[in-house]
């Protein structure tokens, strides 16, 4: 039976044991090849990294590099064929990027140091990555089977004669540290350093091997460390095997909690933000809590932030559709601006379209069901509202035998409560025969300035000297019937900038408007009306 490689970093240490050949069965044979890092240079593990963004951006070429040796065929190496050469030992092929184990039979002469000279044998020379120098350990096969699934699986299965007492692995220069530090955590459940370039290499290490221990340690030495920008865009940035495992999850959830918060008035920093790469856009996103003016503007970013960085049509296609346009509500948007949504060319046109009528259906439902949709655990995050600076509408709009326009603004209690004593709630902008409309709640002082009480008003957005003549009409919702009963009319001529309406919209002081047994709140919601028509050209 497989023992649990999944416990925990407590537990006993071992730490008197490690490189020790008292209390060792095999040893480790550690053959460090020229990798991403030319013999002599810096950057191994992070080293000769003035910051963390310079360490980003070693990474960023290693990556490159490793993605063309493999697609040349040159640098392949894979954990899962563990290779067994009793009689060979240095003739083995590489075929993935994970390190590759063989057992031996004969160990080499060890120095005091623990490491070996530089080898001149010819046969460990690979196709085009040179030995640059060889180091041997002592290990104990059971601690370092008990904590890595790789070690078992060398060990239980790769042992084919009692006296094969070596083992040999190959990795490349920038891996070494890493490497010696995940060793020396398995007999110690401890490291030496809290550099994060270098946890991160451990980290990385630390999934090659299986140790899961390891994995978790590091992501709580990550956490606990000051979070950048550049470093919560890294932890996005991990390998899928690591950023999908359990033991990083809170690291990577920590990233994406940082980059929300930071970024979350997106129009402040859209300029920054134009330049974050996918990742930490999905979970800017991705939060309820992004202050934006609106949904609208949640969809022009995206926009034009996959313009900037996809120039290609069919690749930026791909990327909106199965990664940006899933994150953006569209059942907030305005119609107005899911009918620019049809007609945009960086969208498939299918999928589009069917966001669009998604969108229009919800808009069309029943209160209850749109509650039951922002409240559904599997549709809650497409519903739910965000922190909008202007408060979404549903707009019914007429052209016969008028034109005319019925908008319907709710607002939370909550809502309400954060209005005294003088704050105000704009919605957004809603059209009528081509003219911007917007209304905002207000707590203001009565005509008489004697009390505090609930006002709203309705503008027009400024738009050069053009005036248009409205009727309106404010209707609230109340109990017990739940009807809209009017409650202010009149008609007013409009031109840009100007509002109109009333102080004391319910004519009762703002402590009964919000009292407990109040009339107008049903369910915690205030249901708000406004009807407006155009009789005259």
């Amino acid at each position: 039976m497989d023992p649990d490689f999944s416990r925990a970093s407590g537990g006993p240490s071992y730490e008197f044991a490690f490189n020790s050949v008292n209390f060792s069965d095999r040893v480790l044979r550690i053959e460090i090849v020229a990798g991403d890092d030319a013999p002599g240079a810096k950057g191994a593990a992070g080293e000769g990294c003035s910051s963390i963004a310079d360490w980003a951006r070693h990474r960023k070429r290693r990556r490159d590099e490793l993605r063309r040796e493999k697609e040349c065929g040159k640098y392949m190496l894979e954990t899962a064929k563990v290779k067994i050469e009793a009689e060979e030992r240095d003739t083995y092929e590489e075929t993935s990027e994970e390190p590759v184990a063989m057992i031996e039979e004969s160990p080499p002469d060890i120095g005091q140091d623990g490491e070996d000279g530089e080898s001149s044998d010819s046969s460990l020379n690979m196709e085009c990555n040179q030995v640059l120098r060889v180091k041997s350990i002592y290990i104990s096969s059971a601690i370092l089977a008990a904590k890595s699934p790789f070690f078992y699986k060398l060990f239980s299965n790769g042992m084919k004669e009692s006296d094969q007492r070596h083992a040999t692995l190959r990795i490349t220069a920038s891996e070494e540290n890493a490497l010696m530090e995940l060793l020396s955590f398995i007999y110690s459940a401890k490291l030496t350093t809290n550099q994060p370039a270098l946890l991160l290499d451990i980290l990385m290490m630390s999934d090659k091997f299986e140790v899961v221990s390891c994995m978790r340690h590091c992501s709580q030495l990550l956490r606990s460390l000051p979070m950048t920008t550049e470093s919560a865009l890294l932890y996005l940035d991990l390998p899928s095997s690591i950023s999908m495992a359990a033991a990083v999850q809170p690291l990577t959830d920590a990233a994406k909690e940082f980059l929300a918060n930071k970024y979350k008035d997106l129009t402040k920093f859209q300029d920054e933000a134009m330049n974050i790469p996918l990742a930490g856009i999905e979970a800017i996103l991705w939060s309820d809590d992004l202050q934006v003016a609106s949904e609208d503007a949640v969809y022009d970013f995206v926009i034009k932030w996959a313009r900037a960085q996809y120039t290609k049509l069919e690749e930026r296609r791909e990327i909106l559709g199965t990664r940006l346009l899933p994150l953006v509500r569209f059942c907030h948007m305005t119609c107005r601006k899911l009918r620019k949504v049809l007609a945009c060319s960086d969208l498939d046109h299918e999928q589009a379209t069917k966001s669009v009528t998604d969108a229009l259906l919800y808009k069309a439902d029943a209160p209850h069901r749109q509650r039951a949709l922002a409240s559904d655990v599997l549709t809650c995050r497409k519903y739910t509202e965000r922190a909008y600076k202007y408060r979404p509408l549903k707009v019914v709009e007429f052209d016969r035998p008028y034109p005319q326009c019925i908008a319907y603004l709710d607002l939370k209690r909550e809502e309400c409560t954060k209005l005294f004593p003088s704050g105000r709630i704009y919605s957004q902008a809603f059209h009528l025969a081509g003219q911007g409309f917007f209304l905002s709640a207000h707590c203001n002082m009565d005509q008489q300035s004697a009390f505090h009480c609930f006002g709203l008003f309705l503008g027009m957005q400024e738009k050069g000297s053009t005036s248009v003549t409205v009727d309106y009409e404010f209707a609230a919702r109340t109990r017990p019937s739940g009807e809209f009963v009017s409650k202010y009319k009149g008609y007013y001529t409009f031109t840009g900038g100007k509002a109109v309406g009333y102080r004391n919209l319910f004519a009762i002081p703002w402590p009964s408007f919000m009292a407990d047994d109040s009339l107008f709140f049903i369910n915690g919601v205030l249901h708000l009306r406004a009807e407006l028509t155009i009789k005259q050209p």
